[in-house]
């Protein structure tokens, strides 16, 4: 949708093919940063906060240990997926985009693509269809550079919501990432390395969450999906070019991947409008490094306890140091501003700090 919204701003008719039908539910943690939200008013979709819930930062838990950060520009919507698929779609309409619905993609060419048995002729064709995409599949793209897979599941859980932060429990078995989404209702994600563990049989792992949940009604089934870092060699060949999750992904730690497809979406409709898809590539290129980075970043914490208490005891001595890692991880400040000050100040920390 945010690919359909941006080409049509550039000037393109778009027809989107699509093989399920609205609403379109997925498996994630459904908070959207502020730079997301940016990004999505830039593309005519003005979300409506009162269909989720605003939070002020975020929050790490572990055991005893809490640190948190409130966010530098503006609030964060927490909103579930098929609320968000459905004012993309909206706005999709809006602006003229065709719709097609329940039509699957066979085949691809220069000249066109085929759902089913009919052909649609077209200029480019973008594979914007998840990280098992399958025109990534017909254009040849299947090749990774480098791939890391992990596991989430997502349960919705009719509680008030008992923090304006996103809070992040961790665990030895993997992270809980508890996201408010209503007055009424948080999403709760976990993420793991185990393929056989489950959310509900680890709760217990993560003793303040479960005390917030204690008695609380799971909403529906856990729906569940493979996350993971997973990079192509290529984005694009010919007149295909891969978007979002088919074009590569980061851990779901980051929180960051559906604000990563939006800013994707806009570099991809310059490049279309150009007529020149090497320059989605380096632009592409450039939007997953500090992605990327931080995710390496934070998933050093993961199955290592004693680290991950020096490290978290580093930043309770320090929080502007904290403050100042969220700050540049949501775009509101660039990288280079972290400085040389801090990284030794939360060296020394971590060299000090007691565990």
């Amino acid at each position: 949708m945010a690919a359909a919204l941006a080409a049509r701003q550039t000037g393109f008719e778009v027809t989107v093919a699509d093989r399920s039908q609205p609403p379109i539910d997925k498996a994630c943690g459904e908070g959207i940063m502020p730079d997301g939200l940016t990004t999505l008013a830039g593309l005519g979709v003005q979300l409506d906060f009162s269909q989720g819930a605003r939070f002020a930062g975020v929050r790490f838990i572990n055991g005893r240990q809490q640190i948190e950060a409130k966010l530098h520009h503006g609030a964060g919507l927490g909103m579930r997926r098929i609320l968000l698929h459905g004012a993309l779609v909206k706005a999709a309409t809006d602006a003229g985009v065709r719709l097609l619905w329940n039509r699957r993609v066979t085949g691809i060419s220069d000249g066109g693509v085929v759902l089913d048995r009919e052909t649609v002729r077209c200029r480019w064709v973008i594979g914007a269809d998840g990280q098992n995409s399958r025109v990534r599949s017909l254009a040849g793209l299947n090749r990774f550079a480098a791939e890391k897979v992990r596991f989430g599941f997502r349960q919705h859980y009719r509680v008030a919501p008992w923090s304006e932060f996103v809070e992040v429990h961790w665990s030895d078995c993997g992270q809980m990432y508890v996201t408010p989404v209503a007055d009424d209702a948080v999403c709760v994600a976990f993420i793991t390395a185990q393929k056989s563990l489950r959310l509900r049989d680890v709760i217990s792992h993560f003793p303040v969450l479960a005390a917030h949940l204690n008695g609380a009604p799971a909403e529906e089934y856990p729906r569940g999906a493979v996350t993971g870092s997973r990079r192509l060699r290529r984005v694009q060949r010919g007149n295909v070019a891969l978007i979002g999750e088919a074009a590569g992904t980061v851990d779901a730690i980051t929180g960051e991947g559906i604000a990563i497809a939006f800013r994707q979406a806009i570099a991809l409709a310059d490049a279309l409008k150009a007529g020149d898809l090497s320059r989605y590539e380096a632009a592409h290129t450039r939007s997953m490094r500090l992605p990327r980075a931080m995710a390496a970043l934070i998933l050093s914490l993961d199955g290592r306890p004693v680290f991950r208490r020096r490290v978290l005891g580093a930043f309770q001595a320090q929080p502007a140091i904290f403050d100042r890692m969220l700050a540049v991880h949501t775009g509101a400040v660039p990288p280079a501003s972290f400085g040389i000050g801090n990284t030794v100040s939360l060296g020394w920390h971590l060299l000090t700090a007691q565990v």
